[in-house]
């Protein structure tokens, strides 16, 4: 007989309800986030994220006179573990940050925070969600937050965790291999697999699993470089937008979009949308530098506060719809002419 399944999501306190899945021994229904597609629904035992809890209390500094605020919404699954991990060690959560100790963000968030000049000293703060640049960690950190960031997925749970993304080692528990490039998991946090779906998560004879994220594992530390599906047919050439992602990041300091404009002859011309107008220039000079002529960005636009998902990431398909449509700021000294390619586009 099978476990029953409990669809938090369903449930008037999703909190709650996972809690009554673990004493009833019921599996959880959880939706992806779906940035990468459309969203699924992973199955889990509750034993595969509260097994974690003790290595995440150590890791976060997380005890139960801690005060946590998340402000993202618990649909998404990063929150809700979140939650959930506060009720089980008593931790107490707070609707401001100004009463809080720890902060549970995506990066988006952190930079929108930091923007906005909230104050984040002494406050311990658990990135997660998408990559965290080191130059945005740092940034925190001179504001006066301690950075913990966190590398995984819904369907694998903990992978990596680290300072940054630069910095991420193996989750305590988790087996970590990258074959042809691709990062393999193995550990008592991941999933079941779908309900009744298909998708990237795939499990090996000998107990590896994947969602099809690139990366490299060199001396213990694990660089996570995108899944590589989406990408923009520029002139016959292919461009993986996380490629060009990768080589930018460093200069942009912060968050960079890379996606594919329209373009009458070309079929598409690849465009990066920043996030601090002023790291344009440097950005542009890493791409020349860095990137074969196909794979440069050939528009340059600066979008301070994109659009998000209901995660808290930033929403690939509505920042390519800005840039199609014409509706994004160019950036540098160059937007004359850019403004005449997009007429001629």
């Amino acid at each position: 007989m099978h476990p029953p399944i409990r669809d938090v999501a369903a449930a008037a306190d999703s909190v709650v309800a996972v809690f009554e899945a673990h004493a009833d021994g019921a599996l959880l229904a959880l939706s992806t986030s779906g940035t990468t597609g459309r969203p699924r629904v992973v199955l889990r035992s509750t034993a595969s994220w509260f097994d974690s809890f003790p290595h995440v209390s150590r890791l976060a500094e997380i005890d139960a006179s801690s005060r946590l605020w998340v402000p993202g919404p618990l649909s998404a699954t990063m929150n809700l573990f979140a939650a959930v991990h506060a009720r089980a060690v008593a931790a107490a959560l707070v609707a401001t940050p100004e009463d809080a100790t720890h902060a549970v963000l995506t990066p988006a968030a952190l930079a929108a925070a930091l923007r906005d000049g909230l104050d984040l000293r002494g406050r311990h703060l658990v990135v997660a969600g998408d990559r965290l640049p080191r130059r945005l960690a740092c940034r925190a950190g001179a504001a006066g937050a301690r950075v913990g960031h966190y590398y995984g997925a819904a369907e694998l749970s903990f992978v990596g965790w680290g300072t940054d993304e630069e910095d991420l080692r193996p989750f305590p528990g988790v087996e970590v291999q990258v074959r042809g490039g691709r990062i393999w998991v193995r550990s008592p946090y991941v999933s079941l697999g779908y309900a009744g779906a298909d998708g990237p998560f795939t499990v090996a004879d000998d107990g590896f699993a994947t969602v099809g994220d690139a990366g490299r594992l060199c001396r213990g530390v694990l660089t996570v470089t995108g899944r590589g599906t989406e990408a923009v047919l520029t002139g016959g050439t292919t461009v993986l937008v996380d490629d060009v992602e990768q080589a930018l990041r460093p200069a942009a300091g912060g968050e960079v979009v890379v996606v594919g404009v329209p373009h009458a002859r070309l079929g598409a011309v690849v465009a990066a949308v920043l996030g601090d107008p002023e790291a344009v220039s440097r950005t542009r000079r890493a791409a020349r530098e860095g990137l074969p002529p196909a794979h440069r960005p050939r528009l340059w636009f600066s979008l301070p506060d994109p659009p998000l998902t209901a995660g808290g990431k930033v929403d690939r398909a509505a920042v390519a719809a800005l840039a199609a449509a014409g509706r994004l700021p160019a950036a540098g000294p160059w937007r004359a002419a850019t403004a005449r390619r997009q007429a001629r586009s």
